[in-house]
C-alpha cells in the first residue's frame, strides 16, 4: 500500500490547480485519471464548444455583411475543417497542462480509474489522509421508450460530426441545447427544439427568456414547448422519428439529447470509503466542501450546485487554503456568475426578478433594450435587453441579467459594482468611456429616476 498525503480523483478544473499547489507545499499528491487529462471543461465543454460556436458567429457576420455594404455571401461550411480547428485548440490546451503536471515535483499522474476499495484506499494500492473527487457529470439520457434502438448524440458527439447534419433535432432547452442548437442552424442545419415546460430557460426571468426566444426564432430555429417525446424509432436509411406527445410526429437526421447531466459517481464505489450519495448519485458535502467522511472532498460537478468550470476552480480555492491554511472558507453564499454562450450572450449575477419577487424583497427593476443602446445601434447589434435587480431602500444591486454581445463581459462590472457595495445612482453617474456598452448602464440605471 502506498501512501500519499493528498489523493485527487479525477482531473477536473479543480483537481489540476490542487494537485500542482498541494504538491509544490510539500505535499505527496496522486493525481488519477483514466480519460483525458483536463476534464469536461478542456475536452468536450467549453474549449470545443466556444471555439465551435466562434465559427457560428463569424459565418452569422458575413451572412449579415451586405446589410453593411459588403456584397459577399457566406458559402457552404466545412466542417472537416471546423472540427481540425477546434482539435487543435484542444489539443493545445490539454497537452500543455499535460506537461506542466508531469513537471510538478511531488506529484505523480497515474493515468486509470480511481476505486474505492475500502476505508481511504483506492485501487488497492493506494491511501492517503486527504482524498479529493473531482470527476464531473456526464450527460443524463431519459428512459424514453426505443432510445436503446436509435442513433443518438450527446453534446460530445456533436462536436466530433464530419458533415453539417441536413435536421437536428434537440430534447432540451438548457445552457448547452441553446448554444449547440444555435452553432448548427448557423452552420445550415434545419434545427427543431423541444421543450416539455411552457417555456425555455425556466431558470430565467420571463422576460429575459422571451427575448431569447424571439432570437433564436429570428435565426430559423423551430422551438416546441409543452411538448414530450413519447417514443422513438430508428428511420429506414437514417436517421430517428419521435412520437410527440398529443399524437404529433417529427422525423429528423440527427437528434441530440440535451436534459441535463448526471454526476460520475456510479464507478467510485462510494459505500467503500463510508459515502452515501443522493438519489441522483451527488456527493453530499458541507459548506467546506467536506463529505461525511473526515479527509475526502468532493470538488466541481460531482456534488450538488452550480455546475460550471468557474465554480469547480473556486471549490479548488476553498479547498486547498482550508487544506494548507486553516483558512475556513466557506462556500455558502458566494457569488454564481455564469453566461450562457448564444449569441447575443446571457450574462447573469445574483438574483432574478422573480427570485426576489418570491422572497417578499422591496426591489425596483430597470430594464433596457439593446435597441436603445448607441453602440449596439451602431455595430448592428440591437438585439437582446440589459436588467438589473435593485434594492429599493439601499439602492445595492442584487442581481442582473445582461442579454447583449458580449454580455459576460457587461455582466461582471456589475459583478464588480455588487462585490464592492457600490449603488446603482453610483453606477448611473459613474463616467465610461464613450461609446462602449458598458456605457449603456448610465443609461439602464437611468430608468429607475422616477421611481
Amino acid at each position: 500500500m502506498k501512501k500519499y498525503d493528498a489523493i485527487i480523483i479525477g482531473s477536473g478544473q479543480a483537481a489540476n490547480p490542487l494537485a500542482k499547489k498541494l504538491a509544490r507545499a510539500g505535499r505527496r499528491t496522486l493525481l488519477l485519471e483514466n480519460h483525458a487529462i483536463g476534464g469536461t471543461c478542456i475536452n468536450t465543454g467549453c474549449t470545443p464548444t466556444k471555439t465551435m460556436i466562434a465559427v457560428g458567429r463569424m459565418r452569422y457576420i458575413v451572412s449579415r455583411a451586405p446589410e453593411f455594404g459588403i456584397p459577399v455571401q457566406a458559402g457552404d461550411v466545412d466542417l472537416t475543417a471546423v472540427i481540425k480547428r477546434k482539435n487543435e485548440v484542444v489539443s493545445s490546451f490539454r497537452d500543455g497542462l499535460e506537461k506542466s503536471l508531469e513537471k510538478t515535483d511531488n506529484l505523480d499522474v497515474v493515468r486509470e480509474q480511481g476505486v474505492f476499495t475500502g476505508h481511504k484506499i483506492v485501487n488497492n494500492a493506494f491511501t492517503a489522509e486527504h482524498i479529493f473527487i473531482n470527476t464531473g457529470a456526464a450527460p443524463a439520457i431519459p428512459p424514453i421508450p426505443g432510445i436503446d434502438q436509435v442513433r443518438y448524440l450527446t453534446s460530445a458527439g456533436m462536436l466530433e460530426l464530419q458533415e453539417v447534419p441536413q435536421h437536428l433535432a434537440i430534447l432540451g432547452t438548457g445552457y448547452i441545447a441553446m448554444e449547440l442548437g444555435q452553432l448548427f442552424r448557423r452552420l445550415g442545419s434545419r434545427v427543431t427544439m423541444i421543450e416539455r415546460g411552457h417555456s425555455i430557460l425556466n431558470k430565467e426571468d420571463d422576460d429575459v427568456a422571451a427575448a431569447v426566444h424571439k432570437i433564436l426564432e429570428e435565426d430559423g430555429i423551430r422551438i416546441l414547448t409543452d411538448t414530450t417525446v413519447e417514443r422513438t424509432a430508428p428511420l429506414q436509411g437514417g436517421g430517428v422519428r419521435l412520437t410527440l406527445s398529443g399524437g404529433g410526429e417529427l422525423t429528423a437526421t440527427h437528434w441530440l439529447i440535451a436534459t441535463g447531466r448526471a454526476p460520475a459517481t456510479a464507478a467510485l464505489q462510494l459505500p467503500q470509503t463510508g459515502i452515501t450519495p443522493d438519489g441522483r448519485g451527488f456527493i453530499p458535502v458541507n459548506e467546506y466542501l467536506e463529505t461525511t467522511v473526515p479527509g475526502i472532498y468532493a470538488l466541481g460537478d460531482v456534488k450538488k450546485g452550480p455546475a460550471f468550470t468557474h465554480i469547480s476552480y473556486n471549490d479548488y480555492l476553498v479547498a486547498s487554503e482550508n487544506i494548507l491554511n486553516n483558512a475556513h472558507i466557506s462556500i455558502k453564499n458566494r457569488p454564481v456568475p455564469y453566461c450562457m454562450f448564444t449569441d447575443p450572450e446571457l450574462g447573469r449575477i445574483g438574483i432574478t426578478e422573480k427570485e426576489a419577487r418570491a422572497k417578499g424583497l422591496a426591489v425596483k427593476v430597470a430594464t433596457l433594450p439593446l435597441g436603445k443602446v448607441a453602440r449596439a445601434i451602431e455595430t448592428g447589434e440591437t438585439r437582446g435587453l440589459m436588467k438589473a435587480v435593485v434594492d429599493a431602500e439601499s439602492g445595492q444591486i442584487l442581481g442582473a441579467s445582461v442579454l447583449s454581445v458580449s454580455g459576460g463581459e457587461i455582466m461582471a462590472v456589475l459583478q464588480m459594482a455588487m462585490m464592492g457595495k457600490i449603488t446603482y445612482k453610483q453606477l448611473r453617474n459613474t463616467i465610461f468611456a464613450h461609446p462602449t456598452f458598458a456605457e449603456s448602464l448610465n443609461n439602464l440605471f437611468m430608468t429607475l429616476d422616477n421611481d
